[in-house]
């Protein structure tokens, strides 16, 4: 008898395209509410109607199919309908990361090509987005035709859009773009809308690296749209669950929940940027099924906060965080009822593993979960690419629709990053257990090398992190002469706690290795940040300028 390849329940259907995820949605959902902030509350429908205008005006303004547009904006509507709006013209989003500084954006506008750039003046209390691009682009100052401009730091670049009431010189107002976009062809605007291939690029995410400028990884429609749906399916979203994302939309832990959510008829719940107490009021008034705090210092603030002990979370079922199994287990009993869940995932890959809410509590606290469907996942010696034994630490590799095409004009990353069957070279350390779950267990280049030994990181911080004083942890290396290098950490206390430097060591000799004993503890009130990462980078470079001043 033959047998049937097909599953007993239906392969679950999935967008094609960025533009096919809001468009499906606004014809099925019309007026559910796929967007709220604070202030605002948005229709399926009114996003996609916005999201048709901004294709539109971007279409009158020259920008065409294959062309990359960037976003610099807080999280808000006017993101929402940007990145949508850039899709159905068939052209590539660019998020630029809001905290960047003049000269970071004006290395972006150049380095990726950028077409156009839509930017917003509702967050001048936050953030001056004109006055920072004007900076960076000071042929903008000057410019006598903002629809065709001519600017030689970033050459490609024909207009930047500038949306609210403002009226800037060099930028296109609200008011022009309008007058643009009702005159603009929608014949041949919804033609390029309909041929948008799968396998093209729906955005390029540029991620910081330690030793150079960003790199931008191009994100196939697949990997964007379809992975990130898979994984939403996984979660359990659908129509009537609410969604609470506090990162930042420019991040992939941004923008994949968002794709995910308004894929499958939810949700998406977030504000201008995050600040624990008012997050803890959103929370409040909404009353969100999944939170999605993701990082560690996030997480920490939220539960660290007077109000969390106030905010009812009764309607919350799931939420996700990445961080050692110690520390998720304090997590997950800070909201008791919600089922934690965690991944292993990246920028270049999205979700490569995840736990599911229905897996039992310690396999959700002690794994990464199951690789998700049609991703590979192998965990190698980094030297021979040989498979490590099942249990065995190695680096870990993934191949899979999921994989980023590679860094924008960069082949020589892109080279050492992707080989030539498709893997992508992660530089993480894991494992396998048994049942063919991941455990990530720290970086390459983040491990240290005391003595000989090698000492994770990650071990040291969950360690300091059980003391009762200490909110969060971080460990890093610095160069010693008998020892190749030493632990250092740097700790954030909660607060009303007290506890000194010394009685941290004193804390971790005896009851740790001593080679992973930091030699020198320092306690920090604010984190050197990327988006939504310490950096640990910036964390060494300082206690290095601090022993090297006191030799």
């Amino acid at each position: 008898m033959t047998k049937s390849y097909f599953l007993p329940t239906s392969r679950p259907s999935t967008p094609v395209s960025l533009a096919d995820v809001i468009l499906r949605s606004a014809e099925t959902w019309p007026d559910d509410e796929a967007l709220i902030l604070p202030d605002e509350r948005h229709t399926y429908r009114s996003i996609a109607d916005r999201a048709w205008h901004i294709a539109l005006g971007l279409s009158a303004l020259g920008v065409k199919p294959g062309e990359n547009v960037g976003i610099l904006m807080t999280n808000s509507a006017d993101f929402v309908v940007s990145v949508f709006g850039i899709a159905m013209l068939g052209a590539v989003a660019v998020p630029i990361n809001n905290r960047y500084r003049s000269w970071e954006i004006g290395f972006i506008a150049k380095d990726c090509d950028l077409r156009a750039i839509i930017t917003h003046d509702k967050a001048k209390d936050y953030t001056d987005y004109a006055d920072l691009l004007a900076d960076a682009l000071p042929a903008l100052k000057e410019a006598r035709n903002p629809i065709a401009l001519s600017v030689e730091a970033a050459p490609a670049l024909g207009a930047v859009v500038l949306l609210g009431g403002a009226e800037r010189n060099g930028f296109v107002g609200e008011k022009v773009f309008d007058d643009l976009a009702a005159k603009a062809d929608e014949a041949r605007v919804r033609n390029w809308c309909e041929g948008v291939s799968a396998a093209s690029i729906a955005a390029i995410i540029y991620t910081s690296g330690t030793t150079s400028q960003p790199r931008g990884a191009m994100l196939s429609q697949e990997a964007l749209v379809r992975h990130w749906t898979m994984a939403g399916f996984r979660w359990g979203v659908k129509p009537g669950v609410k969604f609470w994302d506090p990162c930042p939309l420019f991040h992939i832990a941004g923008i994949g929940p968002l794709v995910f959510t308004l894929a499958l008829g939810g949700t998406f719940v977030t504000d201008t940027h995050f600040e624990a107490g008012k997050a803890l009021d959103l929370i409040s008034a909404e009353k969100p099924n999944m939170l999605y705090p993701t990082y560690p210092p996030l997480t920490m603030d939220l539960v660290s906060h007077p109000k969390f002990e106030t905010t009812d979370f009764s309607q919350t079922i799931a939420w996700l965080n990445v961080a050692p199994p110690e520390t998720l287990r304090r997590m997950q009993a800070a909201i008791p009822n919600a089922a934690q869940v965690t991944l292993y995932g990246s920028t270049e890959g999205g979700y490569v593993t995840m736990t599911s809410p229905e897996d039992d509590y310690e396999t959700r606290m002690t794994t990464g979960g199951l690789p998700m469907p049609g991703v590979e996942v192998r965990v190698v010696d980094p030297e021979t690419g040989s498979e490590m034994p099942q249990g065995s630490a190695g680096e870990i590799r993934y191949r899979g629709y999921n994989t980023l095409r590679g860094y924008y004009k960069d082949t020589e990353k892109t080279a050492a990053t992707l080989n030539g069957d498709g893997w992508v070279h992660t530089g993480d350390i894991g494992d396998f257990d048994t049942s063919g779950r991941l455990t990530f267990r720290g970086r390459l280049k983040d491990m240290l090398k005391v003595g000989g030994e090698n000492v994770a990181p990650a071990e040291v911080e969950q360690f300091l992190e059980g003391h009762p004083a200490v909110k969060l942890a971080q460990v890093v290396g610095i160069p010693d002469t008998r020892l190749v290098e030493v632990p250092v950490a740097f700790v954030e206390l909660h607060e009303g706690r007290s506890v000194t430097e010394a009685e941290l060591v004193a804390f971790c000799k005896g009851t740790i290795a001593s080679f992973k004993v930091p030699r020198v503890v320092r306690i920090v009130s604010d984190w050197p940040m990327s988006a939504t990462k310490i950096q640990r980078g910036k964390l060494r470079e300082d206690i290095l300028a601090e022993l090297v001043a006191k030799a």
